[in-house]
């Protein structure tokens, strides 16, 4: 298995080019516009990373107290589900039977203690404003061949991301593998 390896930071000209290397996703085939996201995320993650600590860094610059509770707030309650889960037989088997319901159950905790101290929408858009973000780029961002070959190494597990990883987990990457799969197989055959 190859070791986990952070992709290079694409040059801006890549990663931002003119509006000539951008198009509108087609709405109408939606696993052709998942593989363009997903392909874009294996390829520009350390990009998006940047964006998004940008991003996160500015907000908490615009109100530094808000994002400091926020995240205070956010650690805490997590910090407490991660050692109840452990240390709590009855939490622990929940968690264990119902992960999405105790995810659930942390993000409301947090969301009512972040709304009692005033910091919830400081925290929301140092959240979701860089995923709108990334997800907006990897929507319009057309591939080229460096990107389809760099996804195809990923693909084949000769390397290995932390956004591979994540996407791995998620089952976003099964279909490219059983692709791959299939490939090397009939090659094999011949």
């Amino acid at each position: 298995m190859a070791k986990v390896e952070l992709t290079p930071l694409r040059p801006w000209d890549d990663f931002f080019p003119g509006s000539e290397r951008f198009a509108k996703p087609d709405g109408k085939d939606l696993g052709k516009w998942n593989n363009r996201v997903v392909n874009n995320l294996l390829y520009y993650q350390t990009n998006y990373l940047v964006l998004a600590i940008a991003v996160f860094l500015v907000v908490g610059f615009l109100n530094p107290l808000g994002m400091f509770t926020a995240m205070a707030v956010v650690s805490a309650i997590f910090l407490a589900s991660v050692w109840a889960g452990e240390n709590r037989a009855a939490i622990s088997n929940f968690k264990r039977n119902n992960p999405t319901a105790f995810v659930g159950a942390v993000m409301v905790a947090s969301y009512m203690l972040l709304s009692m101290m005033g910091s919830v929408m400081v925290f929301m858009t140092a959240v979701t404003l860089p995923l709108a973000l990334i997800f907006a780029h990897a929507s319009f961002r057309l591939r080229n061949m460096k990107n389809k070959l760099e996804n195809k190494i990923e693909g084949a597990g000769l390397k290995k991301s932390p956004m591979g990883l994540l996407l791995e987990a998620l089952g976003q990457q099964e279909e490219n593998l059983q692709k791959i799969h299939s490939l090397l197989e009939g090659k094999l055959k011949e």
